[in-house]
């Protein structure tokens, strides 16, 4: 099996890409959070899908300009810049010749894709855990009610009302307590503007709390339920 095989493989799923040794050296170069310039530059040079199969084509043993071409059916121009590209990103590495003529190789870096592999992996798991999600007083939502709602929240707006009863019970419920944060009477207008701030429907929003017993309404006026 090569190096490629695999549905799974990050070539096949075109997020392969190399560590040059110079990749973690340079702080001053970060680019994105966990990100260096390098990295990026590696990241970068497979994003062309020819690229991508010619990267492909140099795992095994070392082929030349004209038997990629022949392969890939590509103009032997077009696989030089190429492979310039992948050689400058450390993905593929140029052999002294093959089988003893003077005609450059070419091969891929197995231990750069698997070296990029992992750096992609620490990148992740470096990731900040999300904030908590809070209730008016300061204590945090139960973990699976956060769970709900940051599955129905993006940058702070709601994507969707749900349609489920529980799951909406829990997203309004939260809202309610993002939007109502003093004990005092809020008239429709400032309710709308404050809910508008989560979604644009804010009638059913204004509704469902209602409904739930979650705030009472009289005159036009809104209060949160004690």
């Amino acid at each position: 099996m090569g190096p490629f095989d695999g549905l799974d493989h990050p070539v096949r799923q075109g997020l392969v890409r190399a560590e040059p040794a110079t990749i973690g050296k340079h702080p001053a170069h970060r680019t994105m959070r966990g990100m260096d310039n390098d990295l990026l530059v590696a990241l970068k040079a497979l994003a062309d899908p020819n690229r991508l199969r010619v990267a492909g084509a140099c795992a095994g043993a070392p082929r030349t300009v004209p038997e990629l071409g022949a392969e890939l059916r590509m103009p032997e121009p077009a696989v030089r810049r190429h492979l310039d590209r992948l050689v400058a990103a450390g993905l593929v590495e140029a052999t002294a010749g093959v089988e003893g003529t003077p005609t450059h190789g070419y091969v891929l870096r197995v231990d750069a894709v698997h070296a990029v592999g992992r750096r992609l992996g620490a990148i992740e798991a470096d990731d900040p855990p999300p904030p908590d999600l809070t209730w008016r007083d300061g204590t945090p939502l139960p973990p699976e009610e956060a769970k709900v709602v940051r599955g129905f929240l993006r940058d702070d707006r709601l994507t969707t009302i749900p349609s489920q009863e529980k799951k909406r019970l829990i997203v309004v419920r939260y809202l309610r307590d993002r939007v109502f944060t003093e004990e005092r009477p809020y008239p429709e207008k400032e309710v709308n503007q404050r809910l508008a701030l989560f979604h644009p429907d804010v009638a059913t929003l204004r509704r469902a709390m209602v409904d739930e017993g979650l705030v009472e309404r009289a005159n036009g006026v809104y209060r949160r339920s004690s």
